[in-house]
C-alpha cells in the first residue's frame, strides 16, 4: 500500500468533521507517561534512504542456514503455481462470502477444503477452517463440554504439543468450574513415549473429553488409537486426535477410523511456508451428529431454481451472527485465504502425489536416524514407529550442541529441554522432503563435532 501522506488542509477538514480542535486530542484516553515517552527516535529519512534501511532490515531475517526444526511448523516445498493461483485477486482480496450470489468461487474453494479435510481424517463433516491447530484444540474441548454436560474436566496427554496444551489451559482458565488436567498417562513419564493404556483407564470418569496428537510431540505414531478411543468412550469421555503434521496422514491410516470423536489440527504443512510461525490455517472435524455444536462456519452446496449447483454458508453458530447464549464460539473469522492456498496445494500435489511426498519424508527422516545413531554418544530415545520427526538423545545439553551446530549454519532441531526439563539432553529432529542426503550428512558431520 503505498504511503500518501494528507496535507493540512485535509487534516484541518477531516478533525472538523470529527469534531475535534487538534490531532493531540484525539491520545487523550492514553496515559501521560506514554505520551511523554521520550522514544529517541531518529530523524526522518528521504525515500531512497528509507527504502535502502528497510532493504537492510529485511536482509537481517535472509538466512542459508540448514534447518531441522519442526515441532508444528514445517518446511515442506510449495509449488510455485499455488502461489500463483492464490495470488489472483479474486481470491486474494475476496473478503468473507455472506452473500452466496457474488462469492461462489470463494464458497467453492472453502467447500473443497472441508472435503479434503474430511477425507484426510476420516470424518464426516468438517467446518470453514479455523485460526491455528492450538486453537481449534481448545475449540474441540469446549465443544466436547457442551456434548458432556456435567463432566468439568478436560484431560490433555503430556506428548500432546507444549503449546497446544497452554492455550487449551489459557481457554479453561476462565470457565467456571472446569479443569484441564494433564494426566501422567504417557511420556515422559512412561518409556515408550505413547499413551499408556494401564494409566489412561479409570482416569476419565468426569471428563468430557481426552485430547491427544497423532503423531504426537515427539513424532511418535500412536499405534494404539483404536484402544484409547475405546477407553475414553466407556468412561463416558469423547476422544479428541489433534494432528500438527497433516503430511503425515497421507501416509497412516486416518483417526477417524480408529473411533476420535473429534479430529482438529493445523493445515500448514500443505502450501505455507513457515514464515517464522504463521500464518497457519487451523482445521475441524467431527461426526455427523455433533454438527451443530461445532463451532465457527460451514459451507454447503445446494442448487438453484434452475438445478444448477451453489454454495452458500449453511452454518454460522458464533456470537457475530446469533445470539451470545446461542453461540458455540467466539470465533469472528476464519482463514480462508490460507485455507484457499491448502486447497490448491492438494489439487495440484494429488493423492498419489501426496502419498509420494509422505513416503519420502518417511524415507528421509530414517536415513536421519540411522546416520545420527551411528555418531559416538548420540542415540535415538523412543523405540515407536516415527514418520518425519524423532527425538535424539546427546552427549551433552542440546542447547549447548545446537549453539555449537549455528556456528557451522546448522540447526539441529529443537531442544525439547525447553519444554521436558528430563529431557534436556535431547533434539527434537525433524526430516522432511526437503532436505536431501548431502543435508543429511551435513548435519551429522556438525553433530560429530558438536
Amino acid at each position: 500500500m503505498p504511503y500518501v501522506p494528507h496535507d493540512d488542509e485535509t487534516v484541518k477538514g477531516m478533525l472538523e468533521e470529527i469534531g475535534v480542535g487538534a490531532v493531540d486530542e484525539l491520545f487523550g484516553p492514553l496515559p501521560d507517561e506514554l505520551l511523554q515517552a521520550d522514544f529517541d527516535l531518529p530523524q526522518p529519512l528521504a525515500e531512497p534512504a528509507l527504502v535502502r534501511h528497510m532493504a537492510a532490515l529485511a536482509d537481517v531475517n535472509r538466512t542459508d542456514r540448514l534447518s531441522f526444526l519442526g515441532a508444528g511448523c514445517y518446511d515442506h516445498f510449495v509449488p510455485a503455481a499455488v502461489r500463483h493461483l492464490a495470488g489472483q485477486s479474486q481470491f486474494y482480496t475476496a473478503y468473507t462470502p455472506y452473500q452466496p450470489e457474488v462469492s461462489q468461487g470463494t464458497l467453492a474453494v472453502i467447500f473443497e477444503f472441508q472435503t479434503y479435510v474430511a477425507a484426510l481424517a476420516g470424518m464426516e463433516v468438517a467446518n470453514a477452517s479455523m485460526y491455528d491447530g492450538a486453537t481449534a484444540a481448545a475449540e474441540a474441548a469446549l465443544m466436547c463440554l457442551r456434548l458432556r454436560k456435567g463432566r468439568s474436566r478436560v484431560v490433555l496427554a503430556p506428548n500432546l504439543h507444549p503449546e497446544y496444551r497452554r492455550v487449551v489451559e489459557t481457554y479453561m482458565a476462565n470457565i467456571p468450574g472446569v479443569e484441564a488436567a494433564t494426566l501422567p498417562c504417557c511420556a515422559p513419564y512412561e518409556p515408550g513415549g505413547t499413551v499408556d493404556l494401564n494409566r489412561l483407564t479409570g482416569s476419565l470418569g468426569d471428563s468430557a473429553c481426552f485430547v491427544m496428537q497423532y503423531p504426537n510431540f515427539f513424532g511418535l505414531v500412536e499405534t494404539k488409537l483404536a484402544e484409547i478411543g475405546d477407553v475414553c468412550h466407556r468412561e463416558g469421555a469423547l476422544l479428541v486426535v489433534a494432528v500438527a503434521e497433516p503430511m503425515a496422514l497421507a501416509a497412516l491410516s486416518p483417526p477417524g477410523k480408529f473411533g476420535a470423536d473429534v479430529v482438529v489440527g493445523e493445515g500448514q504443512s500443505f502450501g505455507l511456508a513457515p514464515s517464522f510461525g504463521g500464518p497457519g490455517v487451523g482445521f475441524f472435524t467431527t461426526r455427523r451428529e455433533f454438527l451443530r455444536q461445532m463451532p465457527g462456519r460451514l459451507v454447503g452446496k445446494t442448487a438453484d431454481v434452475e438445478g444448477k449447483p451453489g454454495y452458500v454458508l449453511t452454518l454460522q453458530t458464533r456470537e457475530q451472527h446469533i445470539r451470545r447464549e446461542k453461540a458455540t464460539s467466539n470465533i469472528c473469522t476464519n482463514h480462508a485465504l490460507a485455507a484457499t492456498i491448502f486447497t490448491i496445494y492438494l489439487s495440484l500435489v494429488g493423492r498419489s502425489g501426496l502419498a509420494a511426498l509422505a513416503r519420502q519424508n518417511v524415507q528421509n527422516a530414517a536415513y536421519a536416524q540411522y546416520r545420527a545413531t551411528g555418531l559416538d554418544g548420540y542415540e535415538m530415545v523412543f523405540d515407536e514407529p516415527t514418520f518425519n520427526e524423532f527425538v535424539l538423545r546427546c552427549p551433552k545439553a542440546a542447547e549447548e550442541i545446537r549453539a555449537a551446530c549455528l556456528k557451522k549454519g546448522v540447526d539441529p532441531g529443537l531442544p525439547l529441554g525447553r519444554f521436558y526439563p528430563e529431557y534436556d539432553d535431547c533434539l527434537l529432529v525433524t526430516v522432511t522432503e526437503t532436505k536431501t542426503k548431502a543435508d543429511v550428512d551435513r548435519l551429522c558431520d556438525v553433530l560429530a563435532l558438536a
